[in-house]
């Protein structure tokens, strides 16, 4: 005899300055991903809108704001322009490989490097490698790390990891937890947009409808590029949306579900 579902208990983070947009603050809504049905609830989260951070699954709810917007890349549709096709074809040499979500100090300094390029100051910059490790493998749901390698040596050496994607796969396609690259490398441009673009590919070819890409922030510079992979879907009060980058100047309203 199976115990019964329980149905999840909620809280609510106090508030903390908003890292997207400046003189605001945040407040996240979450819960805790263990057990047997770990990743049912996961995924059942996900398809309203939240996000997984190790064993929790949190969303944002924002006293007054509606900027964060949970959006999906649809990869049946998904046609790459000219611009995405010339990364693919810079990066083709890239040796990709889906591992175990093991934390390897490779991995860790590659992490240090962009986030002292893209984050410094962030609330991740503090990060040590045990920080990292529970990041990476505490995970309880199926997840991957994807790693995008240079070629390997003529004596088999393998080439410099030059990024990394922290991965769920779900039921109805692939949620990318977390990214970083190498960000100073002239030779190597747009690499976390090659490995947003190298998961829709994986995700087509596994039959996987989706894509997740976190929050696009209505405001935010920093979020304005995930508006490049279309057709791309946004969660609104009537659920998910057919989002365009000419809705982005546009106010959208973020989900108004009722957590009981």
């Amino acid at each position: 005899m199976t115990a019964p579902f329980r149905f999840p208990r909620f809280f609510v983070t106090s508030p903390s300055p908003c890292p997207y947009l400046p003189g605001r603050e945040e407040r996240k809504v979450f819960t805790e991903l263990n057990g047997e049905h770990a990743s049912e609830l996961n995924e059942a989260l996900s398809r309203i809108g939240f996000r997984r951070s190790q064993g929790v699954a949190y969303r944002p709810s924002c006293a007054g704001c509606s900027a964060c917007v949970s959006v999906r890349v649809v990869a049946a549709g998904f046609q790459t322009n000219a611009t995405q096709r010339k990364l693919l074809r810079r990066h083709a040499d890239l040796e990709v490989t889906a591992c175990q979500p093991w934390a390897t100090s490779e991995q860790f300094q590659l992490l240090r490097r962009y986030l002292g390029e893209r984050h410094p100051g962030g609330g991740m910059s503090a990060m040590d490698e045990s920080d990292y490790a529970d990041m990476v493998e505490l995970s309880p749901v199926q997840s991957v790390l994807v790693e995008y390698r240079e070629p390997s040596g003529p004596d088999g050496q393998r080439g410099r990891l030059v990024g990394t994607c922290l991965t769920d796969r779900q039921g109805d396609g692939l949620s990318m937890i977390y990214s970083f690259f190498e960000t100073q490398d002239e030779t190597r441009p747009g690499l976390g947009n090659f490995i947003i673009i190298d998961h829709i590919l994986r995700a087509r070819a596994a039959d996987l409808p989706y894509v997740y890409l976190g929050y696009w922030v209505k405001g935010s510079p920093r979020m304005a590029y995930k508006t490049r992979y279309q057709p791309l879907e946004a969660l609104g009060p009537r659920g998910w949306a057919t989002f365009t980058g000419d809705q982005a100047t546009a106010p959208l309203p973020s989900p108004t579900e009722t957590l009981r």
